[in-house]
């Protein structure tokens, strides 16, 4: 057993290395991703704090009326962000939300492409399982160390963390809903000369979009599960208040912040639920 670990591969060394070249050689595009990032993120932030805290709550109870047509969702929402408001976390509600916000974006951005061409080259795909796999069960804190040294403390490696957790949703849910495209479906484009493009966009898309609008509602879910994670590597909100109530075992603030993060979780599940009431997917 001596002579296997004395023979250790030296993946640590390896990683390290790498992440040291990158810091040297490469500073350059993640300071440019970081600068992006953040004006993304202060321009999120802006939207949602420079109005009066019951302005945006007239504004998203008026939105959940629109997107449910029913009085109990609006009711919901507009109680739970008043609530909200009353324990005094309403800035720091606003500011998990644009992490959220953001992070979703970016993952939809990237995760759907690559989720189409997943479900139209299937090997491809066998390549990108177990990386996907991989992203969603290696410990946070592991790509989290790296993050911290390429993109400093505060939002911006808190966003790339939940990136990478929460990306495989959006891949995976896409390609499943454009790979299983009836066959009928595609015959029929093909033979009224429809182009590949107008294929994808006119037949694929359509068909998969219950399975996207999924992919859109569990990458939300995830994020906001990243909230503790992004508060530990100083992104401000409802994490920090957590990672504080924690440090100091302050059950009171800890079950108050609690409160605030399922609130925002039901409301954002609620507003992408599919019209069949299938929300999230596990």
């Amino acid at each position: 057993m001596d002579w296997l670990i004395d023979h250790k591969i030296p993946i640590g060394a390896w990683a390290k290395a790498l992440v040291d070249w990158l810091t040297d050689n490469a500073y350059w595009v993640f300071d440019g991703i970081s600068v992006a990032l953040e004006s993304m993120i202060d321009g999120i932030l802006y939207l949602l704090q420079a109005p009066h805290p019951l302005v945006i709550v007239a504004l998203a109870t008026g939105l959940a009326y629109l997107v449910r047509r029913s009085l109990s969702f609006p009711a919901f929402v507009a109680v739970a962000l008043l609530l909200i408001i009353n324990q005094g976390y309403w800035t720091e509600t606003t500011e998990t939300l644009a992490l959220v916000i953001a992070s979703t974006f970016v993952c939809v951005l990237i995760g759907v492409p690559i989720g189409v061409a997943a479900a139209h080259r299937p090997r491809l795909y066998l390549v990108m399982r177990p990386i996907l796999d991989m992203m969603q069960t290696i410990p946070t804190f592991v790509y989290l160390i790296p993050a911290l040294i390429l993109f400093g403390l505060g939002m911006v490696p808190g966003l790339v963390a939940t990136v990478i957790f929460a990306i495989p949703a959006p891949i995976r849910l896409t390609q499943l809903g454009v790979s299983t495209t009836p066959t009928h479906l595609l015959e029929a484009g093909q033979a009224f000369g429809a182009t590949k493009s107008q294929i994808l966009w006119k037949i694929e898309l359509p068909y998969a979009l219950p399975q996207i609008m999924a992919g859109l509602t569990q990458t939300i879910m995830l994020s906001l599960s990243m909230v503790v994670i992004a508060g530990m590597v100083g992104a401000p909100g409802l994490g920090t208040e957590i990672v504080r109530a924690l440090g100091r075992a302050d059950i009171a603030k800890g079950f108050e912040v609690g409160v605030a993060i399922v609130l925002i979780a039901i409301i954002l599940d609620r507003f992408f639920q599919t019209r069949d009431g299938k929300g999230a997917q596990g």
